[in-house]
């Protein structure tokens, strides 16, 4: 017998199997894929750290986080600066003085504001209702249109007047040259990969890998005191008030041979509509590579159907409801805790995740 039963490899379970084990507890941990660290997980190909399932900077305002996960490995000082390319014109991410003076060549700040303010007048926009008008609200429609409308639609496979206005709500505008993205005081990759840190956690902890917990439901739910859920709530349920529906997306990879820096920068989103992919990743400038190689991966969004990697949670009314439904039947389960972003249906950052594992393990063992 063990006393916890963690479905799921990925961070939440990883830092919960963890600290679980530093309170002697036994813990068996499954996944269905056929490696341990979810979606942060690295694969090391051609010497190339590869972020297999797109893009993860390391960023918190969180002390506390930021020594725990270094308390794994050491963090480099990568700073997230994504480039935005429409058609070929390239603009600096987040929107900032660099990307006002390069679409209108204007100098100041108070320019740049009298532009937006000029646009969003001619918009009429006073009460945004949708992504579309939150957007021109925050900055002005010519950004909308060459670095806003394409790229969101691809993403989320709708018109951006039909997305709610939250989703661009905290999309970074700055009024200063200055390209991170972030505003953390701790950002960083881990050097080596997000794969060791993993490692380092379920340590000493037994792990089996392709195995599906609902093809093997009853005789692992025996096996343990309680469970650790970290899969899709509705899917737990049996998708008794319906399926919850997610963005997915794949990914295609491919290794460079006659060049040893492809596109100058870790991330270049591609907000034209035309562009199939949302961006593409160049692994090695998240680690300072210096291969005689390097390795690039297209992002491509794509509508998700069961079977299909969920990714991004669609949070609008309908969804939400149903999740509070299941939220409802997840709270009358005694012997299961429900974590991460599949089971709360929410989308984190990672030091989101792992805060959230930490308030759950400290609510299981130390009150």
């Amino acid at each position: 017998m063990y006393d916890y039963l963690i479905v799921g490899a990925g961070l939440f379970g990883s830092v919960f199997a963890y600290e679980a084990k530093k309170r002697g507890k036994k813990c068996l941990v499954i996944d269905k894929r056929d490696h341990i660290g979810g979606n942060i997980y690295t694969e090391k190909i051609e010497g190339i750290n590869v972020h297999k399932y797109g893009a993860h900077i390391f960023h918190t305002n969180n002390e506390r986080i930021w020594d725990y996960v270094n308390g794994f490995t050491k963090f480099n000082r990568y700073t997230n600066s994504p480039i935005a390319n429409y058609k070929g014109e390239l603009y600096n991410l987040p929107f900032n003085m660099n990307t006002f003076n390069t679409l209108w060549g204007v100098v100041s700040p108070d320019e740049a504001k009298a532009k937006i303010e000029q646009q969003k007048t001619v918009a009429g926009i006073t009460e945004p209702k949708n992504l579309e008008e939150q957007a021109i609200s925050l900055v002005g429609t010519d950004i909308y249109e060459k670095l806003i409308k394409g790229y969101t639609e691809k993403q989320w496979g709708r018109s951006a007047r039909e997305l709610p206005a939250f989703i661009i709500k905290r999309l970074p505008v700055r009024f200063t040259y200055d390209n991170n993205y972030f505003n953390d005081q701790y950002q960083g990759i881990p050097i080596g990969g997000y794969t060791t840190i993993i490692e380092k956690m379920l340590e000493g902890i037994e792990v089996k890998l392709n195995v599906d917990f609902f093809e093997q439901r009853q005789e692992l739910e025996s096996l343990a005191n309680k469970v650790v859920y970290t899969g899709m709530i509705d899917q737990y349920f049996d998708y008794k008030f319906g399926v919850l529906e997610y963005r997915s997306l794949h990914f295609e990879t491919k290794v460079i041979d006659d060049t040893t820096n492809y596109q100058g920068n870790a991330v270049i989103n591609y907000t034209d509509k035309e562009t199939p992919y949302t961006r593409i990743i160049e692994h090695k400038h998240f680690e300072f590579g210096t291969q005689d190689k390097t390795i690039i991966t297209e992002e491509y969004p794509s509508e998700w159907k069961p079977g299909d990697e969920p990714y991004y949670p669609i949070n609008d009314d309908k969804n939400n409801e149903t999740y509070k439904k299941y939220k409802a039947l997840a709270e009358n389960e005694p012997k299961v805790i429900f974590g991460g972003r599949l089971a709360t249906y929410k989308y984190y950052d990672m030091h989101q995740v792992i805060g959230s594992a930490l308030v759950t393990v400290e609510k299981e063992f130390d009150q």
